[in-house]
Parts: structure tokens; sequence; C-alpha cells
């Protein structure tokens, strides 16, 4: 019979929540700042657009490390994916003393910054749910190399995903893949493409789109009738129904200003998971519903209902 994760940590989890945000402030797509840019760049500098991997000005030169926010047992990756790119990111063990040496999170970030903003949040998971969590970069940000676009992330996520069944200390783990923003669309991507294989015990999506095409009206309105030519397109929408079996978990910030709430709701109507969860963050942002109260509670339960007891 499977353990349920140790109960939450004594010290506040909406603090290191909180460091998080400092570093996520970042934009999704188009912020406002770009919104004055004219709507031909869509077409034609598009992925500049989508992953604004030089956001903030040292993104690429200052990826924050795991022992600084008190962190000393991980692993700093370096992984080479089938064509040629090398990915970094950063392993993270389970605590020792509270571990579920058989539970990893896989992390996929938002569209800006790097993997070590995210360091905040992985802490969390690990200390919450005693377990592994593996952060990637995707190429082009931080210390990856190469250019990002729709196909390259996808070979990213892939990799990261073999790189995991292939460690000794995670062959026989089960994933849980999370994802944030255009993290929830690789998410989405990967989970559909190996859901056969039966490792993956998890997904869980935090304010995520139904597809590039139908989010730039509403964050890009100059461009909405460019839309239809934007070549990267992560069709979520489509891609999501095909997961029949993955217990899936929804995090929707009600106040998301970048994607419209509508979107996720609109993924949670066509998922055909057996098991789907919806929970909703009455006060979240795009950026800051990590910080929301019930967040991690709410991920807390999805592992311990969904995941371990099955």
């Amino acid at each position: 019979m499977s353990e349920s994760p140790p109960p939450p940590p004594s010290w506040s989890i909406a603090s290191m929540a909180n460091s998080a945000v400092q570093f996520l402030r970042l934009p999704m797509l188009a912020s406002s700042g770009l919104a004055v840019v004219a709507s031909g760049l869509l077409y034609f500098k598009q992925n500049e657009l989508i992953y604004p991997r030089n956001i903030p000005a040292d993104a690429r030169t200052n990826v924050p490390k795991p022992r600084q926010f008190g962190i000393d047992d991980f692993e700093e990756l370096q992984i080479r994916t089938p064509d040629g790119e090398s990915l970094h990111g950063f392993f993270l063990r389970a605590p020792s003393k509270q571990s579920h040496q058989n539970l990893t999170v896989l992390m996929f970030h938002g569209n800006a910054g790097n993997v070590g903003h995210r360091i905040p949040i992985a802490k969390v998971l690990q200390d919450f749910l005693g377990c592994h969590v593996m952060m990637l970069e995707y190429r082009g940000y931080g210390f990856s190399t190469g250019v990002p676009d729709e196909d390259g992330l996808k070979v990213d996520a892939q990799t990261a995903l073999d790189h995991l069944r292939q460690r000794a200390e995670t062959a026989n783990s089960r994933i849980v893949v999370y994802g944030q923003s255009l993290g929830g669309a690789v998410a989405i991507n990967l989970v559909a493409s190996n859901e056969e294989n039966g490792d993956i015990a998890g997904l869980i999506l935090e304010n995520t789109f139904l597809s590039i095409r139908k989010l730039i009206p509403s964050v890009f309105p100059p461009a909405r009738y460019l839309a239809r030519f934007c070549h990267q397109t992560w069709t979520s929408e489509d891609v999501l129904p095909k997961i029949t079996k993955v217990p899936i978990l929804f995090l929707s910030g009600l106040k998301d200003e970048i994607i419209p709430p509508s979107n996720m709701t609109q993924l949670f109507a066509v998922c055909n998971s057996t098991r789907k969860i919806w929970r909703t963050l009455p006060n979240g942002a795009h950026n800051d519903s990590v910080a929301e109260p019930g967040y991690f509670e709410h991920i807390h339960s999805f592992i311990t209902e969904e995941v371990l007891k099955h």
C-alpha cells in the first residue's frame, strides 16, 4: 500500500512562494511593453516574442543555484539532446528523512527567465512532498545551448524524461510532470506522447493556454489578424484529449491578466482523463498564483489521492 506524503513542513510555505514570485514577474508572450510593437513583428519575430529568453537582461549569464536557497543535495546537469544541444538543469534529491524515493517531479518553466528563477518553487515541492525534483532549462535559455522553437522544446522535454528513466535513482520512479504557462503546453505534449509507457503518474497544469494562435488576440490585439500565420502553435486543446489514463490537476488563477482563465476552463472541458481535478486560486494572477493560499495544499492532496494511492 502506498504511503502518503509527509505533512506540510513547519516553515511558511507562503514565504518560500513569495520568494519565487520575486523572480517570476516576467512577461508571457507579450507584456504591456511589447504591446506597442508593430503587428508585423509577430510574424517575422515571433520566436523572440514567444520565447523571451533574454528577460531579465542577465537571464543567459546569471542562473541562480540551489545552494543559494539552502539546498545542498543536488546535481547540476548538462544533458545532450538527440539533435546535439546541451541542456542545463538541476536534479534536487528528496530530503532523506522524509523521502518518497519512488516519486519525482519533472518541472517545465514559463517562457521567460531561466531555471534558477524557479528554484524556490522546486524547494517547496521537494520539502512538501518529500520527492526528487528535476528542473530543465529549455534550449536557448540560461546555460542551455541552441535556439528555442516548438519542435526543439518537445525534443528537450523528451530528453529530460529519458534522462530520468535512465538514472539509477529514478529508473523506477513514478513521475509527475508539472508545467506552468508555456511549460504546461510542453508538459501536455510530453505526457500525451508517453502515456502508454506507464511511468508518468500525474500531470499538473498551471495557467496554461488553448493554443498560441488563440492566445494572441487576448495578449496582443493588434496582431489578431496575423494569428493564423503563427508557426509556433502549441495546440494544447487538440493534444490534451489524447491523455486518458494519467490523472491531471488544473490550477487556475482567476485573475490571470495574460492568459484568460477561460483557457484553463476550456482545457478542463476537453480533457478526457478519467481522473481530472479542478482547483481555482481566486486572487491568482499569471505570475503569482504560486504564492496564493492553498496552491501547494492542492498539489499535496492531488499527489496523495491520485498518484500515490493508485
